[in-house]
């Protein structure tokens, strides 16, 4: 029989939580299901009795994956399946990873994996702000060791009020947007974006957020403790000698303390030197003795040699940091590496720039295009365009290393999103082109992302686009002893900082306020107090960084590059759509071909009106464009003159396009003042080039009736003759008095004779 656990969390707004186990996965080392309305994720977790030989770090990988049928949707593609893992996906799967991997014991090297899965949606509620809450729950019903629970909520303030997992449409209008990762105890993970938001603000988001995460991590207690699982397993995954570690810190500390404290800006001479330390260790190493080798191999004893140096290296770093102020590369804590850039540096692209900080280098291009370039987001529950994209690339030559490049990673994925929320709302609302930004990372010591997003400013600018402000990003790092008795926070910091430090917290903004963040804490604990001050020494760091670049470019350019393409939108009837494409598209394909344009048109959801985008490099040729689709979506007017063209002859007259796609009847008694027998007689013929004008709009049926003779003089001494009304097929209507003329008809006679004619004949007997 089942017997499924639940626990139910309470939201601010009235919603609920529920966690459940027992009932589904149960051959899983963990598993829970957790809801929100008509939302469903199930998380599992599943993790080996033993280590894999030779691991000396904690092997997790976290997967989130959406089902397509969760929203009763189809899968796109010819296999009509779930294929590779989205972006939204992957940055899901990485902020629930970021806040459980510093929190498995250190000794735990057990290959581990959690899997969420989303079985069931609500098109207005975010999955990812629950998926951190099912992963931490599967652990806490297992009996993996972990160091927690945690939670992830994203809190939004929406029309100046705070609001916990806001729904989508709420997160449109929030000027402050944030995913948090905590312990009962402690922030792990933060990550968001703002409107130029205070450091105060941000800050207030942050115990917000904490204070509801509470409330989930003492719910995954008292589920665990009902599962009975608050006993965990014991493992042994490392093989340790004490006097062996102390024999290497005692031989080696020395040594790596003064390699810290040389101050040394060169990343590959440090590593050399440290490595250095560790190799004449262990050539140092006398043979084993029949003792140890009882206990472990040789190869064992070479990877605890490492293992402890390393161990050595951190604290030799953090206590020169801690107790003399020198970080590795001589910097004060405050000060930022040495900055150089510049725009303008590739002739090709559209926009390009090279950011340099310290050992970091990002290369920045932007490309302009059109409508046709934006991308097309089809993920389970989020299907739009977006015209700003960012893409951020990390070549392995950017830190000396001799390996192939395998397509985009996680990390690149994470990376490029974070430089993506630090501009996009700086981007300027009603700019008519889809922008591109690429960072190619051709040096990395620390901090690429921050400089992808200081490059990608610079970038814009020299592209001329007229970004609200300019913005920069600095990464803030933090060294402390136990307890944070002592600790300082470090500015722009190194990739070795990153390694060997307890956080790494980046922010991005302009002179107003901050745009985007992004922290990870790998110690036990951080107080708002540090986190305050970490704060304040990043705004320092952004402007000094702003000033630098505004140095190298005060304002975007005044124009655009020559080669890029120029762009005309303009609003046309959401019915004259169909008119500008024409059957099977040939309207439109005649116009790009015939004026070497690109058009594309599509429907204004909002306005509901047509949208009309031509581009070209060419300003005549958009000029030409433009005059046809105008000329398309004009709307005739009666008494306005038309250039037409003879589309048909008939018996009693000729059908004439005035207007693309518009055709008027030209009667023969409209050609001229002077009496016309036939069609034959008229010298018209298809084809022919005609100035009309637009005499009469039918307003029943719409039909056009053009005239000629009203452009001419009217002959002297005419008179119209009166008649029946004109009709179209053959009745030529009042026609004009000339001698000769057999005068007004009536109906039944020939009116009266005159000379010439062919005698009375009376009226016919039709019996």
């Amino acid at each position: 029989m089942l017997k499924p656990i639940k626990k139910t969390i309470c939201l601010p707004d009235g919603r609920e939580i529920t966690i459940e186990t027992g009932k589904l996965a149960k051959q899983a080392d963990g598993a829970v299901e957790v809801r929100m309305g008509n939302t469903m994720l199930l998380a599992t977790v599943c993790s080996a009795q033993e280590a894999n030989e030779g691991v000396d770090f904690m092997p997790l990988t976290v997967e989130y994956k959406e089902k397509y049928a969760s929203i009763g949707r189809y899968p796109g593609g010819f296999l009509k399946r779930e294929g590779r893992a989205s972006d939204y996906e992957i940055l899901t799967s990485r902020l629930v990873d970021r806040v459980l991997r510093p929190l498995f014991p250190d000794n735990y090297h057990a290959e581990t994996f959690v899997n969420v899965t989303m079985y069931s949606a609500d098109e207005n509620d975010a999955p990812d702000a629950l998926a951190g809450i099912a992963a931490s729950a599967a652990l806490a019903v297992s009996d993996i060791p972990f160091n927690g629970p945690i939670s992830e909520v994203r809190v939004a303030r929406v029309d100046g009020e705070w609001v916990i997992n806001p729904t989508f449409d709420q997160m449109e209008r929030a000027d402050i947007e944030l995913m948090v990762g905590a312990t009962y105890d402690n922030i792990m993970m933060v990550e968001g974006e703002m409107n130029e938001v205070s450091e105060t603000e941000l800050l207030e988001a942050l115990k917000v957020a904490h204070e509801e995460i509470k409330k989930h991590c003492t719910a995954q207690i008292e589920l665990m403790k009902e599962a009975g699982k608050e006993t965990k397993r014991e493992y042994c995954h490392e093989i340790n000698d004490d006097e062996l570690r102390a024999d290497v810190r005692e031989k080696c500390y020395d040594k790596a303390y003064a390699i810290a404290k040389t101050g040394s800006a060169d990343k590959h001479w440090r590593n050399d030197a440290f490595k250095a330390i560790r190799d004449e260790y262990l050539e140092a190493l006398p043979e084993m003795t029949e003792e140890q080798l009882e206990k472990y191999s040789e190869d064992q004893r070479t990877a605890m040699v490492k293992r402890y140096y390393h161990d050595v290296e951190k604290d030799a770093m953090r206590r020169c940091v801690l107790d003399e102020g020198i970080r590795l590369d001589g910097r004060k804590t405050t000060e930022i590496r040495p900055i150089w850039c510049e725009v303008d540096y590739l002739p090709g692209p559209h926009g390009a720039a090279i950011f340099t900080r310290g050992e970091t280098q990002a290369l920045v291009t932007a490309t302009l295009g059109t409508t046709l370039d934006e991308k097309i987001i089809d993920d389970v529950l989020n299907q739009s365009k977006e015209r700003f994209l960012l893409h951020y690339n990390f070549p392995p030559f950017s830190t000396g290393e001799a390996r192939p490049q395998r397509g985009v990673g996680r990390r690149e994925i994470g990376h490029g999103n974070l430089a993506h929320r630090a501009l996009k709302r700086m981007f300027p609302d009603a700019f008519p082109y889809t922008c591109r930004i690429v960072s190619d990372i051709l040096e990395s010591n620390g901090s690429s992302s921050m400089a992808t997003v200081c490059g990608g400013t610079l970038a814009l600018l020299d592209a001329g686009v007229q970004m609200k402000r300019p913005v920069a990003g600095v990464a803030m790092g933090l060294i402390s002893d136990a307890d944070n008795v002592k600790y300082a926070i470090l500015s722009d910091i190194l990739g070795d900082e990153d390694h060997l430090g307890d956080m790494d917290f980046k922010v991005t903004g302009t002179t107003e306020g901050i745009t985007a963040t992004q922290m990870d804490i790998k110690c036990d604990g951080l107080s708002y107090e540090v986190l305050e001050k970490a704060l304040a020494q990043a705004k320092e760091g952004r402007l000094h960084i702003l000033n630098i670049i505004n140095e190298t470019i005060p304002a975007p350019r005044e124009d655009y590059k020559p080669h890029v393409p120029r762009l005309v939108t303009i609003e046309i009837p959401k019915e004259m759509i169909g008119a500008v494409i024409g059957p099977q598209g040939k309207v439109i394909q005649g116009i790009q071909e015939e004026t070497g344009t690109v058009i594309s048109i599509d429907e204004d959801e909002k306005t509901g009106v047509g949208r009309v985008e031509i581009a070209s490099k060419d300003k005549e040729s958009i000029d030409k464009a433009l005059a046809r689709i105008k000329a398309i979506v004009a709307q005739p007017e009666e008494g306005e003159v038309y250039e037409g063209t003879v589309r048909s002859i008939l018996d009693f007259g000729a059908f004439v396009e005035f207007m693309p796609g518009r055709d008027g009847l030209l009667h023969i008694s409209e050609i001229s003042w002077n009496r016309i027998e036939d069609m034959a007689s008229s010298g018209l013929k298809e084809g022919d080039k005609l100035t009309v004008k637009l005499i009469e709009i039918d307003k029943k049926t719409g039909k056009y009736r053009l005239s000629m003779r009203a452009l001419q003089p009217k002959p002297e001494g005419y008179v119209e003759r009166e008649g029946r009304p004109r009709r179209e097929g053959g009745d030529r209507g009042p026609r004009p008095r000339r001698d000769g003329d057999r005068g007004p008809r009536r109906d039944g006679e020939h009116g009266p004779r005159r000379d010439g004619d062919r005698g009375d004949r009376g009226p016919r007997n039709r019996d």
